[in-house]
């Protein structure tokens, strides 16, 4: 008789264990799920965005004569106009392949005048050359992948570094201040993220990275 009642306890101890076993598993299978599209959508959000493969970076090449090829500028310019290449010169040195001509003496490649080291220049046309060195293009794609829901609607629209260049160096969001003002009035145009203010110098510097 002892011993029955023995065995009988032991075995609803052992369905105890065996439905607590089972809903812990249930809980904890129910938990990973959650924490797993939690992280989906953090991911969705924070994680860096791909820069399309048909985007198309700028490689340097060899000089070639303006002559024999045609390219895109910054048109605008009033004094300076800035190509696809890198170089920028004086509006009267543009051939009428709409390239700079590189054998004129004012004629300079991935020239950085004006520019800070955080990346924001005085002058648009020297903001485009020195965004378009190839050794910016890490710094390009970090930025393309931490902006915003609307600049990255903007990019999809971009097919290659110089049209990037150009959206970039037009007025940065990070030099203005407030609505009609700027953190640093003479150096209002960035390729880079870093607000002007945070790094001021009078001087030019060719930026290296």
């Amino acid at each position: 008789m002892f011993t029955k009642v023995i065995v009988r306890f032991l075995k609803k101890r052992i369905v105890l264990a065996v439905i607590f076993c089972v809903s812990l598993l249930y809980c904890l299978s129910s938990l990973i799920n959650e924490v797993r599209i939690a992280l989906t959508r953090m991911g969705a959000h924070f994680w860096p965005h791909k820069v399309p493969r048909s985007f198309k970076w700028h490689e340097e090449k060899d000089k070639n004569s303006s002559a024999t090829i045609s390219c895109r500028n910054s048109v605008q310019g009033k004094v300076l106009v800035a190509d696809d290449r890198g170089y920028v010169c004086q509006r009267s040195e543009v051939a009428s392949t709409g390239c700079c001509i590189v054998e004129s003496p004012n004629t300079k490649r991935y020239c950085c005048d004006t520019c800070q080291p955080n990346g924001c220049c005085s002058i648009y046309e020297y903001c485009i050359s020195c965004c378009m060195q190839p050794q910016k293009i890490a710094l390009l794609q970090k930025i393309m992948g931490k902006a915003s829901e609307t600049f990255k609607m903007l990019v999809a629209s971009i097919t290659d570094h110089f049209e990037l260049c150009l959206t970039k160096c037009r007025t940065s969001s990070e030099s203005v201040h407030h609505e009609n003002s700027y953190r640093d009035p003479s150096a209002k145009h960035c390729y880079a993220d870093e607000p002007p203010g945070q790094s001021r110098t009078t001087k030019s510097h060719v930026l290296k990275e």
